[in-house]
């Protein structure tokens, strides 16, 4: 294991080396003498990586920072990849935890102080232990980024992501998507003579509905970081994203998402300028 002070995460989050959990990555401070509570978690964080489009070290920590509020008592947390369909490759759920709730205080004079101490021992280090899981996950993600695949299926993967979110207890979700949101698939593409073109959202998003790609997200939140990011190597060609183009890719997913059931609360171009809540 290495502690990186200053690392993807920020401090509070250890990036392991090893096999990523996908599931149950938080154990339970719970047990036969400790009935676990009843409760829903309030809120789960789903962070979505595009592994279609390569991200600096500030983008990176940029999703790291925003994760990390979210690793606290009665909250729930999945880390998912996506890129390409015909790439053979496909939608995975990397790591998914969710960190215990605590004890009523008034239910807490009940429980023996031996069980107790080592109860809130348990729920002081669960999130340390999320954000190793979580960092680990988002370091597997952010590795496996490459500009080499030639095709994007982000409306289609965002369907599928969409079933994992419905299918949450939480009471509030929040989407956090770390994507250049550039689709370019069998559906449709946004792209033109090798460079992004200015879409029309209706148009574009009749096609989404012919094709049935519209998800449901259940009432989240939706936070995306990467908006038209240009890639390394296109840079030093000079490719420009206008101001046009760039509304109208947000106008296309802003209505992309309330037809999917969810708000998109901010469109990071690319870096959000608000913290996600």
């Amino acid at each position: 294991m290495r502690l990186f002070t200053q690392g993807l995460l920020s401090g509070a989050l250890l990036l392991l080396g090893g096999a990523v959990q996908a599931a149950g990555a938080v154990p339970t401070c719970y047990h036969a003498k400790l009935p676990a509570v009843d409760a829903r978690p309030d809120t789960e964080i789903f962070v979505v990586i595009d592994q279609t489009t390569v991200f600096d070290h500030n983008l990176k920590q940029l999703v790291g920072n925003n994760l990390r509020p979210f690793l606290r008592a009665n909250n729930a947390f999945s880390v998912i990849r996506f890129s390409a369909y015909t790439q053979g490759q496909y939608t995975e759920l990397l790591v998914s935890g969710v960190l215990d709730p605590l004890i009523e205080p008034a239910k807490r004079n009940d429980i023996s102080k031996p069980v107790l101490a080592k109860f809130d021992q348990c729920i002081a280090n669960q999130p340390k232990q999320a954000a190793q899981s979580a960092g680990a996950a988002l370091k597997s993600a952010f590795g496996g980024s490459t500009t080499t695949i030639g095709k994007s299926d982000v409306i289609g993967s965002l369907k599928d992501i969409s079933s994992r979110v419905r299918q949450s207890p939480a009471r509030q979700k929040v989407v956090l998507i770390a994507s250049d949101m550039l689709e370019n698939s069998a559906v449709t593409s946004f792209y033109a003579n090798q460079a992004v073109r200015t879409i029309q959202p209706e148009k574009e998003l009749a096609l989404v509905g012919k094709n049935q790609l519209f998800g449901d997200f259940s009432d989240a939140r939706v936070y995306v970081i990467g908006a038209g990011l240009l890639a390394d190597d296109a840079k030093t060609k000079t490719v420009y994203r206008s101001p046009q183009t760039m509304q109208a890719l947000h106008a296309f997913w802003t209505q992309y998402f309330q037809k999917s059931r969810a708000e998109l609360v901010e469109f990071g171009q690319p870096a959000l300028l608000n913290p996600v809540k």
